[in-house]
């Protein structure tokens, strides 16, 4: 009876100590994550767009870039709701886009470093949005990129709405078309090295070589015009003869264009009654513009063409 009694309780102790240890092994943290795991608890997270991007689809998903995700699990299972969350929204600018870089190191993140965007503590989530997406690329926060860059630059949005601009409201470009938001080795954050090879991969007719160049358009397409937009035709900083009269003020040979300015202690200075900073009143300004006859203001090739006038 004894013995019968031994043998049962033996039984019934190896039953208990295995149901345990089938617990623990149930109940402890998996050596490798998945997003199913996360998403018992985390359901806010997992929307139509995150489940159907390439983070979801990656090995151990969440623990790509959350830390510390086990301990935050065994922390739960334990009860303590003290334990600190490995969310990302607490990290500071230069860990998020640390953690970012990991995996996109490459082609326009290369120099990211060295980038303006960069300089000023922005992180990767100022612009993305891992789980909540609302681009159908590069998972930003706002349905196109031009919003995103207008959250900060709302001077250039300004511009945008002016008459004058850019095909960027109709939707045939963004800014992403002339810009790189991660560059940081070339000036404005340009694709391109200079603004006029940006230019030239759309206005190719602009590039020349051309006979007869016209030296400001050589040297910087901003020079005349405005590229975020304006409200004078084809961009352009000022209207026309005022853009042209900023370098052609004097010894044009044209009446009224600063040939009759007096020259004292080498300032010219306007006749009377001339408007201030303008060549005379009898100027050809109203309904008149140097691109009558200067019709090739970006450059000439035609053997009687110095002038731009063919």
């Amino acid at each position: 009876m004894r013995r019968t009694l031994f043998v049962m309780t033996l039984l019934a102790a190896l039953v208990v100590l295995g149901g345990g240890r089938a617990f623990a092994q149930a109940s402890a943290p998996p050596a490798t994550w998945s997003v199913t795991d996360c998403q018992a608890c985390h359901d806010k997270a997992f929307s139509p767009m995150f489940k159907h991007s390439k983070h979801a689809g990656l090995d151990q998903s969440c623990a790509q870039c959350h830390q510390n995700v086990g301990e935050h699990a065994k922390a739960q299972m334990a009860g303590d709701s003290k334990a600190p969350a490995p969310s990302v929204k607490k990290l500071k600018a230069q860990e998020i886009n640390a953690t970012c870089l990991t995996c996109h190191e490459k082609s326009g993140q290369s120099s990211w470093a060295m980038s303006k965007h960069a300089r000023r503590n922005l992180a990767c989530t100022s612009c993305h949005s891992v789980h909540d997406a609302k681009s159908l690329k590069a998972q930003l926060k706002t349905k196109t990129d031009p919003e995103s860059c207008y959250t900060c630059h709302k001077s250039v949005r300004a511009k945008m709405m002016k008459a004058s601009h850019h095909p960027v409201r109709e939707g045939k470009m963004t800014c992403s078309s002339c810009h790189n938001p991660h560059e940081g080795n070339k000036p404005g954050m340009l694709k391109e090295d200079t603004v006029n090879e940006l230019c030239y991969t759309c206005h190719t007719e602009k590039r020349g070589p051309f006979l007869y160049e016209h030296a400001p358009v050589r040297e910087d397409c901003v020079s005349c015009h405005e590229p975020h937009g304006t409200n004078h035709t084809r961009l352009t900083k000022q209207k026309l003869p005022n853009l042209c009269w900023n370098c052609h003020l004097s010894g044009s040979g044209h009446f009224g264009s600063g040939d009759n300015y007096s020259t004292e202690k080498g300032v010219q200075v306007a006749p009377t009654g001339a408007p201030s900073g303008y060549p005379t009143m009898n100027s050809r300004f109203i309904e008149r513009s140097c691109r009558m006859c200067h019709v090739k203001l970006h450059g000439s090739n035609h053997p009687s063409g110095a002038y731009f006038g063919r």
